[in-house]
C-alpha cells in the first residue's frame, strides 16, 4: 500500500507540471493530426472531367465515375476544371477534346490531356487510376468498332451489346508475391506510421520526466519518508509504477486517436497489448534510469528527450530501417525501439500475432528487465 501512495504522489505531481502535460497529451495529438492529414493513404483521387457531351465520351465519363478509385465531377469547360483544381476541389482534370468521338471511332490517335498541380505521388497514382479506366473503354470501342465493320452498322449502337459481354468475361487477376517470403515492408499512410509515433512519444516523454524524480529528491520527500516506516525498495517500486502508468496512459492516447480520427486497426489484441504493456515497462525503466544519471533537472529535461530522438531516429522511428544499409540497420538493433518497430510492423503490416513476434517480445522484455533493474539500483543508492 505505501508503494500505492508514491505512485499517487508521482501522478499528481505530473499532473501538476502544465509542461509535461503538454508534452504527454497535447503535443502527440497535434502531431497525429498534422501526420494522419499529411501521409494518410489515398483510398480515391478526385478527377474533374472536361467533356463535350457525346455519346461516346459521356460513355467514357460515366465509366470513370464507376470506378472505385475514382470520384469525378463533370465540368463544361477547362477553365472551370482548371479553376477547382487549383482551390484543390480536385487531385487531377481529364480534358476530352472536341472530335472525341469522331476520331475515335475512325481509329485516328486522341490525347487525353491529365492536368495536375499535387505532388508526385498524387499525379502518379491518379494517372494509373483514369489510365486503367480508359483501356477498358477503349477496348470496347475498338469491339464495338469491329462489329459495326462486319455489319456496315453505326459502331454506337454496338457499344452496350460490347459492355454487357465485357462484364460477362472472366478478368484476369495478376498476384504479387515475394520470393523470399511476406515483405516485411510497414503499412503505407497513417497505419504505418502511427505505431512509431507510439514508441517514440512514449520512450521520449518517460525520460524527460525524469526530471521529477530529481525535483522530488532535492526537496527531501524521500528522504523524510525514509524516516517513517517506509523501505526504499517501497518507493522505488511506486515511482517505477507511476511511470508505467503514465506510459501506457499515453499509449492509450495515441491508439485511441489514431483509431477514432484515421481508422488505424492495430491487429491482433493480445500482440498489441504485450507489445504495449512492455514499451511502457521499457520506458518507465529509462524513464526513473535517467532521473537517477543527471545532476538537475534542466539536464533530464534538455538531454533526455535529444537521446530518445536520437534512439529513435536510429530505431527507424523517423524512416523505414529497410531503406538504410546493412550496417546502420545492425547499429539501429542496439536500441529497442528497432525491435518494438519491427513488432509492430509483423502485427498491423503482416497481420502477425503472439507467435510470430515472440522473438522481439523476447528482446524486450531483456530490455525491460537490464533499464529497470539498472534503475532500481541507482535509486536504491540514492536513497541509502
Amino acid at each position: 500500500m505505501t508503494a500505492l501512495l508514491f505512485t499517487g504522489v508521482a501522478l499528481r505531481r505530473l499532473a501538476r507540471d502544465r509542461v509535461a502535460m503538454f508534452f504527454i497529451v497535447l503535443l502527440p495529438l497535434v502531431v497525429i493530426l498534422i501526420v494522419g492529414a499529411t501521409i494518410r493513404g489515398q483510398d480515391s483521387f478526385r478527377i474533374g472531367v472536361v467533356e463535350p457531351g457525346t455519346p461516346l465520351a459521356a460513355g467514357l465519363s460515366r465509366a470513370l465515375d464507376t470506378s472505385p478509385a475514382l470520384e469525378t465531377r463533370t465540368y463544361s469547360d477547362e477553365d472551370a476544371a482548371t479553376a477547382a483544381l487549383r482551390r484543390n476541389q480536385v487531385d487531377a482534370v481529364l480534358v476530352l477534346p472536341d472530335g472525341f468521338d469522331e476520331r475515335l471511332l475512325s481509329g485516328a490517335p486522341v490525347e487525353l490531356p491529365l492536368l495536375s498541380t499535387g505532388s508526385a505521388g498524387t499525379t502518379q497514382g491518379a494517372w494509373s487510376a483514369v489510365s486503367a479506366v480508359v483501356a477498358d473503354h477503349a477496348a470496347l470501342v475498338q469491339a464495338a468498332g469491329f462489329a459495326a465493320e462486319r455489319t456496315g452498322t453505326d459502331p454506337a449502337r454496338w457499344l452496350p451489346l460490347a459492355g454487357s459481354l465485357a462484364a460477362m468475361g472472366d478478368r484476369i487477376t495478376v498476384r504479387t508475391e515475394s520470393a523470399g517470403g511476406a515483405p516485411d515492408e510497414r503499412a503505407g499512410g497513417f497505419t504505418g506510421s502511427a505505431p512509431t509515433m507510439l514508441v517514440l512519444f512514449v520512450f521520449v516523454n518517460t525520460l524527460a520526466a525524469g526530471a521529477a524524480v530529481i525535483e522530488t529528491r532535492k526537496l527531501g520527500v524521500y528522504s523524510r519518508s525514509l524516516a517513517a516506516p517506509v523501505r526504499p525498495r517501497e518507493i522505488v517500486f511506486g515511482e517505477a509504477l507511476g511511470y508505467v502508468v503514465l506510459a501506457l496512459g499515453q499509449s492509450a492516447l495515441i491508439i485511441g486517436a489514431s483509431a477514432a480520427l484515421f481508422g488505424v486497426s492495430w491487429g491482433d489484441p493480445v500482440a498489441a497489448l504485450l507489445l504495449t504493456g512492455l514499451w511502457a515497462v521499457v520506458g518507465a525503466g529509462a524513464g526513473i534510469l535517467s532521473g537517477t544519471l543527471f545532476r538537475t533537472s534542466e539536464q533530464a529535461s534538455a538531454i533526455g528527450p535529444a537521446i530518445g530522438i536520437a534512439f529513435g531516429m536510429l530505431g527507424g522511428c523517423m524512416w523505414p530501417l529497410e531503406i538504410v544499409p546493412p550496417a546502420l540497420r545492425a547499429v539501429g538493433h542496439v536500441t529497442p525501439h528497432a525491435w518494438a518497430v519491427d513488432a509492430w510492423t509483423t502485427v498491423l503490416s503482416r497481420g502477425g500475432g503472439v507467435a510470430d513476434i515472440a522473438g522481439q517480445l523476447a528482446v524486450l522484455a531483456g530490455f525491460a528487465a537490464v533499464l529497470v533493474g539498472a534503475a532500481s539500483w541507482r535509486m536504491a543508492r540514492k536513497l541509502a
